[in-house]
Formats: C-alpha cells, structure tokens, sequence
C-alpha cells in the first residue's frame, strides 16, 4: 500500500469512527425521550389484556377479582384490580409495566361491577396531587378561620384554587385525557376537585349531539377513553355547557 492510499485509509476509518460516535451520542440523548413518548402512550394492550383475565377469573369463579374498598371510596377510585391474585391463580403471565405494583404509574379498575365489568385505567400521580393539594386546602382552613383559599367562583359551590393565598408550590396537573393543563377546584367543603369540563366539551362537540340533561357526564370519558376521571365532581349538560354538582359517594 503506498503512503497516499495508507493516509486514505487511516482518513476513512477515522471519519467511520466518528460517525460510530456521534450516532451513539446521539442515541443515547434521543433514547430517555423516546422512552418517555412511549410512557405516555395509553397502555391499550395493558388493559385488554387485564380486561381479558378479569372475565376468565369471573367465568370460572364467579366473583371478581377486585381488593376490598370501603362503602364511601369515590366510585372511580373504588375497585382496583387484584393484580398479584390474577398473577398468582396464572390468570395473568405478568404484571403489566403500567401497573403501580410494577413501578408504574396507574390503578388498573373495574367499573359496572355488577352488569358488564369494564376495566379502566387511574392515573396515581394526578390522584396523589389532589390529595396532597386537599391536605394544604384543610390545614389553610384550620388556620384561617375555616377560610378557604378560593378564587373565582366557575360553578355553584366550587371556585378556583388561590394558589396565590395556598401558598407554597403549585403542582403541574394535567388532564389524563388531552394532556393539558387544568383547573384545580375547591368545593365549599374544602374538598378538592379537577375540573374536566373542557374534556366534555370537546368530546361533547365531536359526537355533534348534546347529552341529556340528567345524564353523568364523567361516564362519556370513561365510555369514550381508558382513564377515569380522578377526583372529579359530576357534570351535566345545562345551557350548551357541561356544570359540575357535588357527587354522590
């Protein structure tokens, strides 16, 4: 090999060696983010196939594979799927990743307990922030006079969340159903609510025809998606918009 076709070769595999390189940089600064598109992703697979074992375990046992709740558990916080008994009885092969027994982020439900379990998905993180947010709320009150941080009233007997007068940290709380940025409520009763309403609205807009005006509105997100509405108050159809009401346990 002459010196000239030397120098060309040890050029080329210079230039291979850096593309090596900044292709494994590269992957490894896409890599986390394309993780994360993927855990946004509604686990469809996840809940059909644990909707799939909690009808077998119904078939062949007659009952329900749900952990025990109490009487006033908020009806879509109420029966959480028994994961470990399907895992264990071989109704499932594994736990799915999106599970909180697995490291994951949601509850998986059973609602319509009684006619035609359906299995749904509760998002943990949007339930502990509310909490954590109705905690501040009570102990605002406790010291305030029985006071409530409220701002501007949306709906009969629930106005906005002051933050400004919580104090402390505003927690980012998203909608599990479009991703956006919601409104935090506080009823008169100090209890702390997410407001759907725009949810509603667009699923509402998209189907073309209004809801009745007895109808609960929160069943349309759960007909329409794989979440639950997490601490949501109800919501009916009145004058071409969806109103809250304190639910009923």
């Amino acid at each position: 090999m002459t010196g000239q076709a030397a120098r060309r070769s040890a050029s080329a595999w210079r230039a291979a060696a850096v593309v090596l390189l900044l292709s494994a940089v590269l992957t490894g600064c896409l890599y986390p983010k394309e993780q994360l598109a993927q855990n946004r992703m509604p686990p469809r697979d996840a809940v059909r196939i644990v909707q799939a074992a909690v009808e077998e375990y119904r078939r062949d046992t007659g009952l329900l594979p749900i952990r025990n709740a109490d009487a006033d558990t908020p009806r879509y916080e109420k029966f959480v799927v028994d994961l470990a008994r399907l895992l264990r009885t071989g109704y499932l092969s594994d736990l799915p990743a999106a599970a909180f027994e697995k490291g994951g982020n949601y509850y998986f439900l059973v609602l319509d307990e009684e006619t035609e379990p359906t299995v749904r998905l509760l998002n943990i993180a949007v339930l502990q922030k509310l909490n954590d947010l109705e905690k501040r709320v009570k102990e605002y009150a406790a010291s305030h006079g029985g006071a409530l941080p409220a701002g501007e009233e949306l709906y009969p007997s629930f106005r906005l969340l002051d933050f400004d007068k919580l104090g402390g940290r505003k927690p980012d709380i998203r909608s599990v159903f479009s991703g956006q940025p919601i409104h935090v409520l506080v009823h008169e009763s100090g209890e702390v609510f997410a407001d759907y309403a725009a949810d509603i609205r667009r699923l509402v807009e998209g189907k073309g025809t209004a809801p009745a005006p007895d109808e609960d509105l929160r069943e349309l997100l759960v007909r329409e998606t794989l979440f639950v509405p997490v601490k949501s108050p109800v919501y009916h159809w009145i004058d071409g918009d969806p109103a809250a009401r304190y639910p009923d346990k």
